[in-house]
């Protein structure tokens, strides 16, 4: 069929897209950057990252982490068997890296604990509104919208923003030398395993995502998916913002009053 997508250039080059992915990326580019450059990660790259901070972050970023496997599970549900090339390429896909993040909250465990955070801190996560808005909104997008949508939200827009923060952290060692020898290993693993394998896998989503979509799907689906990459991108701002909070108050418990959770549709992203 004419709108069917066979990806047949390179994984890492976006000109092995479709047209409109091509486009969604380019439009949605400034949130992620406004991530990206936030003062947060390179504070955290140079260990100059207040320690409530540090701690604020921890604990805020818990539920996204320890429920992202579910996430993807919520995906996979969408999925029956033989139903097109790109849904058992979404399958392959997410059963894969469900078993990988299962492995990732251990790993967050042990970083938080570098911090002098427990896993009963974690559980208090929740309580800080404006950081747990990303794993509200993650479950929102899995449990509302189509794969597409749901993937392109998660798997592209999370985690391989995640990636790119996880790689600028992990592009010097300062933030590694700053923690005792002993625990600086079990400490670091979250931030390298993902400055690592998340350099292939939100392409490997962007390819699924395309494959499902075709070249030529409705621009209602297009404007679907960009308000979703963005509304990830804004939540993701916003946690960051939020940690940095506990800098200027010196204490992570302070939590916003003002923040809410809102779905993509809700949201002036588009």
């Amino acid at each position: 069929m004419k709108n069917e997508f066979r990806r047949t250039g390179e994984l890492k080059d976006i000109a092995s897209y479709p047209a409109w992915v091509q486009r969604v990326v380019r439009e949605t580019r400034r949130e992620k950057m406004r991530v990206l450059d936030h003062e947060l990660f390179s504070l955290m790259r140079d260990a100059r990252l207040p320690l409530p901070a540090m701690r604020r972050f921890l604990i805020g970023t818990w539920p996204t982490i320890e429920r992202f496997p579910r996430f993807m599970a919520m995906n996979l549900k969408k999925i029956t068997h033989g139903d097109g090339e790109g849904e058992n390429m979404a399958r392959r896909y997410l059963v894969q890296n469900i078993r990988v993040e299962q492995k990732h909250a251990d790993h967050w465990i042990e970083w938080a604990a570098s911090a002098g955070v427990t896993p009963e801190d974690l559980k208090h996560g929740e309580e800080i509104e404006g950081m747990s808005a990303l794993a509200h909104w993650c479950w929102y997008v899995c449990d509302q919208a189509p794969l597409a949508v749901a993937m392109a939200a998660t798997n592209y827009a999370v985690e391989g923003l995640t990636g790119e923060w996880s790689c600028l952290v992990c592009s010097k060692s300062t933030y590694a030398d700053s923690l005792p020898e002993g625990i600086r290993g079990p400490a670091t693993r979250w931030l390298r395993l993902h400055a690592e394998y998340d350099d292939t896998h939100p392409w490997e989503a962007l390819d699924c995502i395309a494959t499902l979509l075709g070249h030529a799907p409705p621009q209602a689906m297009i404007d679907e998916v960009r308000r979703a990459i963005r509304a990830s991108y804004v939540y993701m701002e916003m946690a960051a913002d939020q940690a940095m909070l506990a800098a200027l108050h010196g204490s992570f418990d302070e939590t916003a009053s003002n923040s809410t959770i809102l779905g993509a549709d809700m949201l002036d992203v588009a």
